[in-house]
């Protein structure tokens, strides 16, 4: 584009019409006093001006570094027929929103070298542009090399793979190897390339958001260490078929042994908890309820010494067995007092995307140090909302994962891979969610007492988790049930009512 400044007003017409066809490029005529009383459309998109705004603006607004008073100090000028011109200078214009755009100017005048004049500016938009995104590309290198973050192009019609050096030297692969999809998922840790391979086939689906994110175990090519990786990309979708997935991979294995040691002290601090809450609770009852069966058995040592000894006066007997009956009852309106005041909280339903409850517990769960699983969410499209207690229906979510994960790494497993089915029960017309682990399972006379208090296979677990989240899912109108059919690891149900 052009910009064109100061022109003598006779001689205007013809030296604006002869400078190539001024008015299709950005065109300023400015008067003595350095103002704008004259300016062409291409002169308004380029400044970003609208309407009459560039008409009276002075100079210096537009062009701050320009003074017309020293032209010919500033400027080396040579003469023509028609009028004197120095061109390609650097000057520097200011937009209507503050930007700066860096130009080549051509200053024309009549009577060099003072005004007036014309300036033709040579503006290159598609250089800015390309200048624009150099720099961007460099911040985005920085911010990369920073984070160390590799970056991946795979293109979805012909499986082509474009790999930077940061993603070489994160699979072990020298920078000039090319790295073929069938190589890429030979990296991967056998335990980990079914998920990675659900989670991708999930973001691939044009019903989704097409995004994509996991984490798996490598094992490099060029040492054979073991690492772990982070991976987050997003699906391009043409026509409703997936055609590009762009993404990064970071490596995580020293945050995940930082997790690990934070999962491990968060676990023995909430098993120490725990415990201490139930000793509390458990002396409670032990202390209401002490004064009652003591009084019991002095009644009973009455009632049977009469007997034993055949002394057997009615009216004696009688108040020992009704001392007994009384203080029987009262330990009960103790106990029933007692869980009355544990009870009190009044519960509150609301709608609630239990889609969105899972998801949030999942994102509490590792961020309480339960990293080491990989949850596979598989939910049924437009679901309406379940009426519930967020809280509860979320704390038996995380307590099904904890104790999934337990469960898995208990037994030695490498990877708890957890399955989260979400649908609606046509029988019950209730939401259904089934947590699945790959776990051992539980034993048949396990699998009889997992809902009895104090149970528990768990080395440091007090055996309350499923019987309190069983009570908190009937409280929100469900049901929680253990399926011992099932195959692949434990598989708990529970059901929760629609809102509408």
């Amino acid at each position: 584009m052009a910009l064109t400044l100061h022109i003598n007003y006779l001689g205007f017409q013809s030296l604006f019409h002869s400078l190539s066809n001024a008015q299709q490029k950005a065109a300023l005529l400015i008067d003595e006093t350095d103002a704008v009383i004259l300016a062409t459309p291409a002169a308004h998109t380029l400044l970003g001006y609208s309407g009459a705004q560039l008409l009276n603006l002075p100079l210096h607004a537009i062009i701050p570094n320009l003074d017309s008073r020293l032209l010919g100090q500033q400027f080396n000028f040579i003469s023509t027929n028609q009028y004197f011109i120095s061109n390609k200078n650097k000057l520097v214009v200011l937009t209507q929103d503050g930007r700066a755009l860096s130009i080549n100017a051509d200053i024309a005048t009549l009577t060099a070298p003072n005004p007036p004049f014309v300036i033709i500016i040579h503006h290159d938009e598609r250089r800015h542009v390309e200048v624009s995104l150099q720099k961007n590309e460099e911040r985005l290198n920085l911010a990369k090399h920073a984070a160390g973050l590799g970056l991946y192009d795979r293109d979805l019609n012909n499986n082509s793979l474009y790999w930077d050096e940061r993603s070489h030297e994160l699979l072990g692969v020298s920078a000039d190897e090319e790295i073929t999809y069938e190589k890429f998922e030979a990296c991967i840790h056998p335990d980990d390339l079914e998920h990675r391979r659900e989670v991708l086939l999930q973001a691939l689906d044009p019903q989704g958001n097409g995004q994509y994110q996991t984490e798996f175990r490598i094992y490099r090519k060029n040492d054979g260490s073991e690492r772990w990786i982070f991976s987050a990309g997003q699906i391009s979708f043409e026509g409703g078929q997936p055609v590009r997935l762009l993404g990064l991979m970071r490596d995580i294995t020293e945050l995940k042994a930082i997790e690990h040691q934070s999962h491990k002290r968060h676990s023995e601090t909430e098993s120490l908890l725990k415990q201490q809450i139930a000793m509390h609770t458990a002396s409670a009852i032990a202390h209401e309820i002490n004064q009652p069966l003591a009084a019991i058995s002095a009644y009973s040592e009455v009632a049977l010494h009469s007997l034993q000894n055949n002394h057997i006066n009615s009216e004696s007997l009688y108040r020992a067995l009704e001392g007994c009956v009384t203080q029987a009852q009262r330990a009960g309106d103790t106990l029933h007092e007692l869980m009355n005041f544990l009870n009190q909280r009044e519960l509150i339903v609301e709608p609630a995307d239990i889609n969105h409850l899972i998801k949030a517990s999942i994102e509490i769960a590792k961020k309480d140090g339960y990293s080491g699983f990989k949850p596979l969410l598989q939910s049924e499209k437009k679901l309406p909302p379940v009426l519930c207690s967020p809280l509860q229906v979320q704390k038996v979510i995380l307590n099904l994962l904890r104790n999934a994960i337990d469960a898995v790494q208990g037994a030695d497993v490498t990877a708890a891979h957890i399955t989260i089915k979400v649908k609606k029960d046509e029988t019950s017309n209730m939401a259904l969610v089934t947590v699945q682990d790959n776990g051992p399972g539980f034993d048949v006379e396990a699998a009889k007492r997992i809902f009895k208090p104090f149970f528990t296979s768990k080395r440091k677990g007090i055996g309350m988790g499923l019987v309190i989240s069983r009570s908190l899912i009937e409280a929100n109108g469900g049901t929680l049930w253990h399926d011992p059919d099932a195959t692949g690891g434990a598989t708990i149900h529970f059901t929760l009512p629609f809102a509408t």
